[in-house]
């Protein structure tokens, strides 16, 4: 066998050349990954060409869908903790420190739809009139409860209008407002509606689709309340 090396001829089955001592039967040289499979996991080996500059690439584009996931996914997630929060603690009400109306019945004032009492009610001229709740620290609402009518007494309910819907404005500590619609059932009793806002400063209700509303009658609105976690 002729050395690739020098060319002296060697006895068959030598493993070194007789003269220059060069491998006469060198292992093969593996064939060089493709790109794709240098990329992960990340390996040392060499690659022919240019797959180095793809590699980084990808990488980069990986690194970059990671961030914009995570950015994407962290208010879900928060909110997804917040919501599993509140429907595990017991609801604690809060008692606004001002009730402000733009419109009110004489003797009917907003102020009766905080004072725990459903057989007193705001009795309001018309739809598009609003009352506004201010609150003296931010706090976290997870549920407003309203009793629409006169009163929560079936029999007296229906005395005067009601508002069978509710433009809800809720303003958060840092002057970001959310708004939201109420759509009431017309019947007596407490209807409870989830919201789950934090950091929340003041409430404004804006009554709509007025029903019954006829010639010396006004629309009644009993009470209103909020609930933080307990």
């Amino acid at each position: 066998m002729p050395c690739p090396a020098c060319g002296a001829l060697n006895a068959p089955g030598r493993r070194f050349c007789r003269r220059c001592a060069t491998a006469l039967n060198p292992a093969p040289k593996a064939a060089p990954l493709p790109w794709w499979r240098t990329v992960w996991p990340l390996r040392r080996r060499v690659r022919a060409g240019s797959g180095r500059a793809v590699r980084l690439l990808v990488i980069l584009a990986v690194l970059a869908a990671l961030c914009v996931g995570g950015v994407w996914l962290l208010p879900a997630g928060r909110a997804l903790v917040e919501d599993t929060r509140d429907k595990l603690s017991k609801p604690k009400p809060v008692t606004p420190v001002s009730v402000e109306a733009s419109a009110e019945i004489p003797r009917h004032p907003a102020t009766n739809t905080t004072d725990g009492l459903s057989n007193r009610y705001w009795g309001a001229p018309a739809a598009g009139a609003s009352v506004t709740y201010t609150f003296r620290k931010p706090f976290r609402l997870i549920d407003l409860s309203i009793i629409n009518g006169v009163s929560k007494s079936p029999d007296q309910y229906d005395r005067q209008a009601r508002a069978l819907q509710l433009d809800m404005e809720v303003t958060t500590q840092d002057g970001e407002r959310h708004h939201k619609e109420l759509t009431l059932a017309d019947k007596a009793g407490p209807q409870t509606f989830p919201t789950g806002i934090s950091d929340v400063t003041s409430i404004r209700l804006v009554l709509r689709s007025p029903v019954d509303l006829t010639d010396g009658r006004h629309l009644a609105l009993a009470e209103v309340e909020f609930f933080q976690r307990g």
